[in-house]
């Protein structure tokens, strides 16, 4: 690891600890050469995940642009950023998890459609109705019954 304060190439580990619930290793590092200290940051790579769109074409996926739709789905209801943001770690461990790279954004909206069922059912046929596009009330009907049959 180079020094950031002279460059030099070489250090040891003074200290490790785990950090963000074992997502990170913190470092604490001493410079061989100039011996001041440093702390560095280690994560795990992941592979990018490839969103399919209904249009077919590809980008990565975005986990702003999908807590920008949850937000919006959340709006005025009692939902916190924090549950959102572990809702949105679940999806995306999900598809880590799975062995393809690739991945539709209707699996996707799917995912986060079961996630926000079981947060706050507003929010889940606000979602719902944007995401499954409603073209009229009986389709938004439908889901509602749906909905109501669960119970």
């Amino acid at each position: 690891m180079k020094c950031p304060f002279c460059g030099y190439e070489e250090s040891r580990v003074i200290d490790s600890r785990p950090t963000d619930e074992g997502e990170r290793i913190r470092r604490r590092r001493e410079c061989l050469n100039c011996q001041k200290r440093f702390t560095t940051y280690e994560i795990i790579e992941s592979l990018p995940i490839i969103v399919i769109k209904k249009d077919k074409s590809r980008e990565v996926f975005n986990r702003e642009k999908l807590l920008t739709g949850l937000l919006r789905a959340c709006e005025k209801r009692p939902v916190s950023l924090e549950s959102l943001e572990h809702m949105i770690d679940s999806i995306e461990a999900v598809i880590q998890n799975s062995l393809d790279r690739e991945v539709t954004s209707e699996k996707i909206g799917e995912l986060v459609m079961d996630k926000l069922r079981q947060v706050d059912e507003v929010s889940y046929v606000r979602f719902a109705s944007v995401y499954r596009q409603f073209k009229d009330i009986t389709t938004f009907r439908e889901e509602l019954n749906k909905l109501l049959d669960e119970k």
